[in-house]
């Protein structure tokens, strides 16, 4: 009888032992090396960042020279004032334009530049002179009756950050009357030079609806290609034809001469690459049409959305760069389909000869049937004109890369960029929205991937992820504090490491939802290992639970 009980209690101990060793060591142990592991990540910087308020500050400078000022007026100069603008785009999004002019004199040297004999010159020695910091925009104020700019202009705008307005003679009156007739010329120049409320809606892309932008800001925002860290552009020479037609083109020194200067300015928005190719054999899409009245063959406007496609196929991709690839085709028709036309939807012709297809590239026709006789002698050796090819090419890449059309007022003059394809108010004004457009979209991705990682719970969030979105985050702060102190060259660089940043967190491949088991496959795998373990524990303390209850039963029976 001895014996039995101690067998007994022993069964309990063991079983109690058992259960306290699983309870107390093997759940904890199993628990903590099998959990997610998930680094923290700044939740409430990232829940500041999904309402977005921007702020760009800008410097203008407003220079009058000798006679614009009686000397009454002169005495009030220099002086400053701040305009502001605010915009509530949408629930989460808020603009704030912020506008500082300072107001001064023109000094003893400048007043010599503004004595060149051509705006050209004029421009070029105000910007030795003193170099415009980037973002800031300099008007000069002439007198009405100066010979510098050309009869019936109001305003010229140069190659640098620099605008020559046509004043008037002296006024009376205070300063306070002639900066209010001042200022919409102002303005008008500030919507020139600089950047747009429209240009920025725009750039803001995905957070508001395109309903709330014009349709022609609209038509510029699908035409250019999207903010990129970097794009790949390809030149393709097409040959359909090489039994009649030995083509030859300098690619190599057009590319220097005409392409290079724009990319090397555009190389604080971009990296770019470029590279080149020659297709035989490879024919348009649609069959052109021959027009009895032009005697040529032609492509209509509504043909042309056909002739991409099967070019694209042949044309390749670069498979080891993830960058936006921008495609420029020169297409020599073949001596049976020459010469070739291409007609606008008014069945006029297209003057270059060539459209553009919206974030994909441009093609050109390029016909050379007049450049030989019926009797020359096949293949026709034949020198392509780079020059003509490239200024058409130059025009549609600027589009492409986001250097929107300037609509000019009336009595607005601009100077050509010249050999460098890009002013630096163009540059400046491409940089403002490209700014905000990285904000906007790495603001985008990191709001979304925060949300996704707060609803999945089983998603590892290794360190690198989590350095990942706090170094977006934090150039994200950096950028937009940037753009509201008006530094623009910082605020660029800043939305371009956060929007590399962004992207790589949310793109990394351990965040990928195939690699972790739902739960209802979570318990499948379990179960099988826990139950066989489990169920003998449970019944044993059940069975004690059971004997401890009719034993306090017993004793209540004999007290009783």
């Amino acid at each position: 009888m001895a014996t039995a009980e101690v067998e007994k209690f022993r069964g309990r101990y063991a079983a109690l032992s058992v259960a306290a060793v699983v309870i107390m060591v093997g759940i904890p142990l199993w628990w903590k090396t099998t959990e997610t592991y998930r680094a923290w990540l700044p939740y409430s910087q990232i829940r500041e960042l999904d309402s977005l308020q921007l702020q760009l500050s800008m410097e203008v400078e407003v220079v009058f020279s000798r006679g614009t000022l009686t000397p009454e007026q002169q005495k009030k100069v220099p002086l400053s004032q701040i305009r502001e603008e605010q915009h509530q785009v949408n629930e989460n999004t808020r603009l704030k334009y912020r506008y500082e002019t300072k107001y001064r004199t023109a000094t003893v040297m400048e007043e010599d530049a503004l004595g060149q004999p051509s705006t050209e010159d004029a421009d070029l020695s105000l910007h030795r002179l003193s170099e415009s910091p980037c973002g800031s925009v300099v008007m000069y104020v002439i007198p009405q009756s100066s010979t510098l700019l050309p009869e019936g202009v109001k305003v010229y705008v140069g190659q640098r950050r620099t605008a020559l307005l046509r004043g008037w003679e002296a006024l009376g009156g205070t300063l306070k009357e002639v900066l209010a007739v001042l200022e919409p010329q102002v303005e008008q120049v500030l919507r020139t030079m600089s950047f747009s409320h429209s240009d920025i809606t725009a750039a803001l892309g995905d957070r508001i609806r395109g309903s709330r932008l014009s349709r022609e800001s609209l038509a510029d925002s699908m035409r250019a290609f999207k903010s990129s860290p970097g794009y790949e552009i390809t030149f393709s020479l097409l040959n359909p034809d090489p039994q009649s037609h030995s083509l030859h083109w300098d690619i190599e020194g057009a590319v220097q001469t005409y392409i290079q200067p724009l990319l090397d300015k555009l190389a604080p928005v971009a990296n770019h690459s470029v590279d080149s190719q020659i297709l035989y054999y490879a024919v348009l899409g649609v069959k052109p049409r021959f027009n009895r009245e032009l005697s040529a063959y032609t492509l209509s406007a509504e043909s042309l959305a056909h002739v991409i496609n099967p070019i694209e196929a042949k044309l390749g991709s670069n498979a080891a760069s993830s960058n936006p690839v921008l495609n420029f085709l020169l297409y020599v028709p073949d001596a049976h389909h020459a010469p070739l036309l291409i007609q606008d939807q008014g069945k006029r012709e297209v003057p270059s000869n060539a459209f553009h297809s919206p974030r994909w590239g441009g093609i050109m026709v390029y016909n050379v049937k007049d450049q030989y006789g019926p009797e020359a002698e096949v293949p026709v050796y034949i020198n392509i004109d780079m020059a003509r090819v490239m200024g058409v090419f130059l025009s549609q890449l600027r589009l492409m890369l986001g250097v929107q059309p300037t609509h000019l007022a009336p009595g607005f003059l601009l100077q050509s960029p010249g050999s460098a394809g890009l002013t630096d108010w163009e540059l400046d004004r491409l940089q403002w929205t490209r700014s905000v457009e990285n904000v906007a979209m790495a603001s985008t991705t990191i709001t979304s991937l925060a949300q996704l990682l707060n609803q999945i719970g089983n998603i590892v969030i290794n360190d690198n992820i989590a350095q990942q979105v706090s170094s977006a985050v934090t150039s994200l702060q950096a950028a937009v504090a940037e753009l509201e102190a008006g530094n623009l060259a910082f605020a660029l660089q800043y939305s371009r490491e956060a929007i590399l940043a962004s992207e790589r967190a949310f793109f990394d491949p351990s965040l990928l939802h195939l690699l972790y088991f739902p739960d209802d496959q979570k318990f499948a795998i379990y179960i099988p290992l826990f139950l066989p373990m489990c169920v003998p524990i449970l019944l044993s303390l059940l069975k004690m639970l059971g004997e401890i209850r009719r034993s306090r039963a017993e004793r209540r029976a004999k007290k009783d």
